[in-house]
This record gives C-alpha cells, sequence and structure tokens, in this order.
C-alpha cells in the first residue's frame, strides 16, 4: 500500500528555487531530468518510507541523495510521509535546518 506524500512550505519553496536555478543555469532538458527523479524517487518512497538514511533520531527525519549536489529530508508519520526540505550539499552542513 502506497503512502500519502506531503509537501511542507520550506520543501516546495526550495523545490522551485533549485528548479529556477537549473532552467537558467542547465537549460529544460536538465531541469527536467531533475524533477523526474525527485518524482521516481518520490513514487519509491510511497512503497519504501524507510530507504532514506536516518538524519536525525529524535526527530525522526531521513534523508536521502536525489543527485549528488541535492539532498531531501522527510519525516514518516502515521500514514503519510511528509517532504520536509531539499539540501544543496555545497553548502555547510550546519545550514541544514531540521
Amino acid at each position: 500500500m502506497a503512502i500519502e506524500i506531503y509537501w511542507s512550505k520550506r520543501a516546495d519553496k526550495k523545490f522551485d528555487k533549485i528548479l529556477e536555478y537549473l532552467l537558467v543555469e542547465w537549460g529544460e532538458r536538465i531541469t527536467g531530468m531533475f524533477v523526474k527523479k525527485v518524482y521516481d524517487f518520490l513514487d519509491i518512497l510511497s512503497e519504501f518510507p524507510e530507504i532514506g538514511t536516518i538524519e536525525n533520531k529524535e526527530k525522526e527525519i531521513r534523508g536521502f541523495t536525489i543527485v549528488k549536489q541535492i539532498n531531501i529530508f522527510y519525516k514518516v508519520s502515521g500514514y503519510k510521509i511528509i517532504i520536509l526540505d531539499f539540501f544543496d550539499n555545497r553548502q555547510d552542513p550546519e545550514k541544514k535546518r531540521f
């Protein structure tokens, strides 16, 4: 049974910013490839919610590398998955906010 996926406002805004950047710097083809990777991952995630590594044990936050530059962070809460944030791995790891 697939679990429903919800996006936080932060994740939604970050995703839009990533897409804007990719479109300007790399064009439509690369942007489309990134979007496909994210949604392919979300399809898998809805079936296998524990696929990501534990990033914060106390808050039960998991992470997964979409592409080497971008990680996605999420939390499984009951029968739903909440996408919390996208993180550019080239940033200082202290900037992770969860």
